[in-house]
């Protein structure tokens, strides 16, 4: 199945991460439509819902970096819980207001995180759709409110709801508050690449392509009420991420004055309550719906990086934008 080639309407807030350029081919096409608004905000989502019309609602929306959520919780709350909470109540009440065919086909699909599972040890098996709740930090805790809440609405009102529960996405247009990004630019930039405790912290690294196809296909043939995780099979040291990074940047960009890109990475001071493990099995996406990552890890990284080097206009939008501040203010002086 490929992607879907309908008109889309995004609604968003355009805090520091959001970046109109990203889709802005989109917008000058008539493709897509901005709605510059926030989710919390019930009049705006009802307005919206009114003029749009749309057949259904796919909730991106989130605050989603740790760091933030532990130095400033608040927002994450807000965007998260009372934002979900808000889309729920306005979609529900658009969807109560269609008829016939129109009724039965809306959808509303909320994108939710492998953070909301907790922290595994190596030698735990990895997160499945039963794995019990327990998340570790404000952004997880605020993520798994809101999955509880669409679940609730299913469950309560028989809204035709899904969710998916993915691994660490990455790929092109990836916010550079991100390790992967991060690493990336500053590498670049001939910048410390930091990295926290001793590195070994395990993630599973989805490719954002194979994300949007997996969201696609359970919109399409998903059980309402059901969730479904979406993993990219790719379970990955921090450490090797970033070193992988170092030497694919070697090959294609290398420093003028010959040393390795590894020569920058500096181990910074852990993050309060780092979760070690995160892994997911996707058999039930794979069985139920018949998706799986056409991506390894290996050929993501490196389509990622080429983007990376040859999208340098799209980088100067992000430039411009706050996001060095707040690494300067949260990895200054932590180096170990």
């Amino acid at each position: 199945m490929g992607l879907p080639e309908e008109p889309v309407v995004v609604f968003d807030k355009l805090t520091y991460a959001g970046n109109p350029a990203t889709i802005a081919e989109h917008l000058q096409s008539g493709r897509a439509t901005l709605v510059h608004a926030d989710i919390a905000d019930r009049d705006a989502v009802r307005a919206a819902l009114a003029t749009h019309q749309p057949r259904m609602v796919v909730h991106f929306a989130a605050e989603s970096h740790v760091d933030r959520s532990i130095h400033g919780p608040g927002e994450f709350i807000h965007t998260n819980m009372v934002g979900t909470f808000s889309l729920l109540e306005e979609s529900r009440a658009y969807w109560n207001g269609l008829e016939g065919e129109a009724k039965a086909a809306f959808r509303f699909l909320h994108v939710s995180t492998d953070e909301v599972y907790g922290s595994l040890s190596d030698t735990d098996p990895a997160f499945s759709e039963t794995t019990p709740y327990a998340p570790n930090s404000p952004y997880s805790a605020s993520k798994a409110g809101s999955d509880h809440l669409v679940r609730a609405y299913h469950h309560t009102y028989g809204f035709p709801t899904l969710t998916t529960n993915c691994s660490n996405n990455y790929g092109p247009y990836h916010f550079p508050e991100k390790l992967i990004p991060l690493i990336i630019l500053n590498a670049l930039d001939g910048k410390k690449l930091p990295v926290y405790g001793d590195g070994l912290n395990i993630r599973d690294w989805l490719f954002v392509r194979d994300h949007c196809e997996a969201i696609c296909q359970v919109l399409e043939k998903g059980t309402l009420g059901e969730t479904y995780n979406v993993g990219g099979i790719n379970e990955i040291k921090n450490i090797d991420v970033v070193t992988t990074i170092c030497r694919k940047l070697d090959e294609l960009r290398p420093r003028a004055d010959g040393t390795p890109y590894e020569s920058l990475i500096t181990y910074v001071t852990d993050r309060p309550g780092h979760d070690r493990r995160y892994a997911i099995d996707p058999s039930k996406i794979q069985r139920d719906i018949g998706w799986k990552p056409a991506e390894t890890f290996e050929s993501g990284i490196n389509k990622t990086v080429a983007w990376y080097l040859e999208n340098t206009a799209w980088i100067d939008t992000v430039r411009s934008g706050g996001y060095r501040d707040w690494i300067a203010q949260n990895y200054a002086g932590r180096t170990v």
